[in-house]
């Protein structure tokens, strides 16, 4: 019987990969991976390894959950290191509990290894602190996409309980995300960023009140993929912003 590493690839620089994580792919059989890893990454794994792309896009999947979870476990009872790959953490809305979960009910052996969130490493790379002993103590990391038929993000709750706001696709519910918020009590004037392709050469940043927002989107063409930062923190950009990542 084989096993399986769930992994985080980190935010998009292949340098934020964890040590941890770059031994799993290089000794992995088999690596299942998603849209949002660099594909940098792919290049340490053995040459016989079986690399096979199961990505998401919004509105189209070229790999259905459940075909990636059957796929997990194929190789897995077949002896194979598995590698899942995913963008991020993968239990920062990567799925990773639900593969995990899956695993265990087919008793399958797993490991999960942890990796850099988009949610902290994107407004990193572009000068915003998600913390700040003077602008924000707390945030909270909620997701703008909805299972069909769950509730909807309590923006009652989440629009004043917290300093900074972190979203995770949200760019399709941006209009309504920011009515929401304004409705239930967050300022209009509270400072907001939304980073496209986060800590990647192709990274792009754009900065508005919030009830601005939705029209500097626009007018930049900003699109997925893209986290979404509302709170005072936002405003650090203007001394932090460290114009490009660090090489060494």
């Amino acid at each position: 019987m084989g096993e399986v590493y769930i992994v985080g690839a980190g935010p998009g620089d292949p340098d934020l990969i964890t040590v941890k994580a770059l031994k799993a792919i290089q000794k992995a059989d088999v690596i299942l991976y998603d849209r949002l890893v660099n594909k940098q990454l792919l290049k340490v794994s053995k040459p016989s390894s079986l690399r096979i792309f199961c990505g998401e896009f919004p509105q189209s999947h070229t790999m259905k959950q459940d075909r990636i979870n059957q796929l997990m476990v194929k190789y897995a009872s077949n002896g194979k290191m598995v590698v899942r790959l995913k963008g991020g953490d993968p239990f920062v809305f990567g799925r990773g509990g639900e593969e995990a979960s899956y695993l265990t009910k087919h008793d399958i052996l797993f490991h999960i290894i942890p990796g850099v969130t988009a949610g902290i490493a994107a407004p990193a790379y572009a000068g915003i602190p998600v913390t700040h002993r003077e602008f924000g103590n707390s945030f909270a990391i909620v997701t703008g996409h909805q299972i069909s038929g769950k509730k909807d993000v309590k923006w009652t709750h989440i629009a004043t309980a917290v300093d900074t706001i972190i979203i995770y696709m949200g760019m399709k519910q941006l209009p309504v995300i920011c009515d929401e918020l304004m409705k239930n009590g967050r300022s209009g004037e509270t400072m907001a960023a939304i980073i496209e392709n986060g800590t990647t050469i192709n990274q792009k940043v754009v900065t508005a009140p919030l009830c601005h927002l939705v029209e500097e989107v626009k007018k930049h063409s900003i699109a997925n993929p893209a986290i979404i930062v509302i709170g005072d923190v936002v405003t650090c950009r203007e001394t932090l912003d460290q114009k490009t990542a660090a090489v060494f």
